[in-house]
């Protein structure tokens, strides 16, 4: 080969490893250390807590245009779990979430701003019980999405609260709260 033709492949392989370093990065959520939580206050004193044990879901994520990320995750309600059976009953039945009619709650995400490296918030539609609203998360990540190696997981934890009358679930309203908190912990490995 001829000198001035290697001066010539260099930068071009330097160009070609950076644009794939910095190209949109798929992602995969890793169910086995994932796991949603729902809190509702209960006769106005406790608390009752559900788990949404399974779900599946993708992530995108472009370090250049951390604006554009999105988020599709589905829940497996059918899987739902509470902590005791009445309540587990109580909430995979018509009154809540019905999930011989509506077995899975999704939420899709197509905008996350920033306020720090690791904080944000995350905008899409959340949808239960066949009613879709939109809904925006408070999530932190564990390490700055923008700067993760294409080959490593990131975590992140998600929250945000819903009224359950906006989605359909009017039942109890004297014993179960209105507002329920939601928190989602994620790993989301690369795919």
């Amino acid at each position: 080969m001829l000198p001035h033709r290697r001066f010539m492949i260099a930068p071009l392989l330097v160009l070609a490893f950076t644009a794939n370093t910095s190209a949109p990065r798929n992602y995969m959520l890793d169910e086995s250390r994932s796991e949603l939580t729902g809190k509702v206050a209960f006769f106005g004193l406790g608390s009752k807590t559900m788990t949404f044990p399974k779900m599946e879901g993708r992530v995108t994520v472009d370090p250049n245009q951390i604006s554009k990320a999105s988020i599709d995750v589905t829940f497996d309600a059918t899987a739902l779990e509470a902590s005791d059976t009445i309540t587990r009953d109580r909430l995979k039945g018509e009154s809540f979430f019905w999930i011989e009619k509506y077995p899975n709650v999704r939420f899709v995400g197509s905008s996350l701003k920033l306020s720090s490296p690791t904080k944000g918030t995350f905008t899409g539609n959340l949808t239960a019980r066949g009613v879709t609203k939109p809904q925006t998360l408070t999530v932190v990540f564990d390490q700055d999405p923008t700067k993760v190696a294409p080959s490593e997981a990131v975590g992140f934890t998600a929250t945000t609260r819903i009224d359950r009358r906006a989605y359909g679930m009017k039942s109890f309203q004297l014993i179960v709260g209105n507002k329920v908190d939601i928190t989602m912990k994620a790993r989301m490995v690369p795919r």
